[in-house]
């Protein structure tokens, strides 16, 4: 049999999924060693139990000024700002790209603006952002929008000119009106595809959210990631690097989760 008609089984596929992240584990875990090996005080790459001590007192053990324990204030901060921009760009993104998909005069209005918009990277207007909207809560929220609003709508709305046009007939010769192929025809197509579309936009919508954390915050992940930088506080940092991943990856889970029982006729939930 061919190599390509071969699938693992299930005790296979969950060892193959668990290889590369134990090879990774020991490939720092050596490192970590032999480094330490020659210079005991290095903070570069710190031992894995370095890590587990560093992350159970970050967990647990509340600042000595303000008594908060600051993991989970900078987790709630991070996480409301994350899920604001995620969710008014879901939202904008849905109204905006179904309207360019199913009305010709909005798609040429619309679809070259938001194409060239696209293609403006966020980070280089990050200081606009915080000259016309300060350095407060708002300009971090605008920098997640303007990341991946037009990645959004620009993906929504082809999947909307996807839709076959015997559809769109159908419903028109049963006397549809616009409104009506709107919302009964255009957007329960759009609904997984907009799932999918989130889960996707999730990693880039980090990278703006720690971005702009660690430029002007106060609180946040980003910010205590770039703050204790300059002490190369390791331990530190990769407690909260390794956080923000998990947090990602059970945010892509629930997405997911969502779309396989919602939509299980889609391909969302892959």
């Amino acid at each position: 049999m061919r190599l390509i008609n071969r699938t693992p089984g299930r005790a296979g596929a969950a060892l193959l999924r668990a290889a590369p992240f134990l090879a990774a584990f020991v490939a720092y875990a050596v490192a970590s060693h032999y480094r330490l090996l020659e210079n005991p005080s290095d903070k570069l790459l710190p031992a894995p139990a370095t890590i587990l001590e560093t992350a159970e007192r970050l967990f647990t053990q509340g600042d000595r000024r303000t008594g908060r324990i600051l993991l989970w204030h900078d987790t709630a901060a991070s996480l409301r700002r994350l899920a604001i921009g995620v969710g008014l760009s879901a939202f904008v993104a849905l109204v905006v790209g179904l309207l360019i998909g199913l009305l010709p005069y909005v798609r040429t209005t619309l679809a070259g603006f938001v194409a060239v918009v696209s293609m403006i990277p966020p980070l280089a207007v990050l200081p606009i952002l915080f000259i016309v909207f300060g350095l407060g809560e708002l300009s971090k929220v605008v920098l997640i929008v303007v990341g991946i609003l037009p990645f959004l709508i620009r993906d929504l709305s082809g999947r909307v000119l996807e839709i076959p046009s015997e559809q769109i007939v159908k419903a028109e010769t049963l006397g549809a009106s616009t409104l009506v192929i709107l919302l009964r025809v255009g957007l329960p197509q759009m609904m997984p595809r907009l799932v999918q579309a989130v889960r996707l936009s999730l990693g880039p919508a980090w990278l703006f959210l720690i971005a702009a954390e660690a430029i002007a915050s106060d609180q946040g992940l980003g910010y205590r990631i770039f703050l204790v930088r300059r002490y190369l506080a390791m331990d530190v940092i990769l407690t909260y690097v390794l956080w923000i991943t998990l947090l990602a990856f059970l945010m892509d889970w629930a997405l997911r989760t969502l779309a396989r029982r919602a939509y299980p006729w889609s391909e969302a939930g892959v």
